[in-house]
């Protein structure tokens, strides 16, 4: 990892660590005041555990033009965009995607053109819905592997992290305090339950915490409608097309809605926001993989919508190659964050336990 991003942000927190005003804002004081010296393992911890909400920053009497300078939201945000880079596996692709609007969209715009070679040469006969365009088979062929790469590309990305951070054997308790913090977006509330401070320096708002739900929430709910429409099809022997009203259809389409108005006001919320307070050099990649995301969500929308019409082919391609794209890239954009957040998450509990 970069050395110059570490000891800014040792820098920092050092200084934090003396003042304790900001200490009950959000998880990561408490895990900084249990130190006084900060490992570069410290320093990773603390930079995934921060949530970004800049209340510590707009709260802070040593911001500039104070000598001291401090803007521990961006210390941190730097040390965490770099730590991505680094575990990321292969790590190349970590590098050249995190930071980069443009290669994502060139990635999804490859994946696009898969499905539309793969539409024309494995075209099914005589199949019904989806089928008829292309084949069960050819799409358990192209999505298989691009669900587990990612999956496996995560765990060693999470293994690299777990020894960085010198964490633990993990136990029950520990999961299930991260899950619990992760389901309410607890530290994103604020230190006085407000919420934080991502738009305006004076204005306390739930908008960020709320639009963040509804992309945890909407892409659970696609994942479960995929995975109840998978054990419909091998183990009831009961294969798509689904009704309106059955599992894998009220799934998709609640979590479709949740996807495209949370990452909408994602985007709104970080167009408006301070991009000095963030890793400004990220900031394109983020935008570009948080629209991404939105896209999957809108064109299952509107491919359902399509159902029956002439335009469902060419939808069914243009969806079926935004989800390529998304699973692919999975490991080395903003939606890697998820999972470290987890794993910190994680790891402070342990640290509250003891270990």
């Amino acid at each position: 990892m970069q050395t110059d991003l570490l000891q800014e942000a040792r820098r920092q927190a050092e200084i934090c660590n003396a003042c304790r005003y900001c200490e009950g804002y959000c998880s990561v004081f408490p895990a900084l005041q249990a130190d006084r010296a900060f490992s570069d393992g410290d320093l990773t911890q603390l930079a995934n555990l921060c949530h970004n909400c800049r209340g510590c920053y707009y709260a802070c009497q040593y911001t500039a033009p104070h000598e001291f300078e401090l803007n521990l939201p961006q210390a941190l945000a730097d040390v965490r965009q770099d730590s991505w880079e680094e575990f990321a596996f292969p790590r190349a692709a970590g590098k050249a995607f995190q930071k980069n609007g443009l290669a994502i969209v060139l990635a999804t715009i490859l994946g696009f053109a898969l499905l539309f070679w793969a539409a024309r040469a494995l075209a099914a006969a005589g199949g019904e819905g989806f089928y008829a365009v292309l084949s069960h088979n050819a799409m358990v062929a192209i999505f298989l592997p691009a669900f587990l790469f990612p999956l496996f590309s995560i765990a060693i990305g999470l293994r690299r992290y777990w020894q960085t951070v010198g964490g633990a054997p993990v136990r029950l308790s520990h999961l299930s305090g991260a899950i619990a913090s992760i389901a309410d977006m607890r530290n994103l509330k604020g230190g006085h339950g407000d919420g934080c401070n991502f738009e305006d320096e004076d204005r306390f708002t739930h908008a960020r915490r709320y639009a963040h739900q509804a992309i945890m929430y909407g892409f659970l709910l696609c994942f479960a409608s995929t995975s109840v429409g998978t054990l419909m099809h091998y183990l009831l022997n009961m294969p798509a097309p689904y009704g309106l009203f059955s599992a894998p259809k009220v799934l998709g389409l609640s979590g479709g809605v949740l996807l495209v108005l949370g990452c909408s006001k994602m985007v709104w919320l970080k167009l408006r926001s301070d991009k000095s307070l963030g890793a400004t050099n990220a900031f394109g990649g983020e935008i570009a993989f948080t629209g991404l995301l939105g896209f999957v969500g809108l064109s299952g929308l509107l491919l359902y919508a399509a159902s029956g019409t002439g335009w469902m082919p060419g939808l069914l391609v243009i969806h079926l190659g935004a989800v390529l794209a998304f699973f692919l890239l999975t490991p080395f954009t903003k939606m890697a964050h998820g999972f470290y957040r987890m794993a910190a998450l994680v790891r402070d509990a342990q640290r509250r336990e003891g270990g």
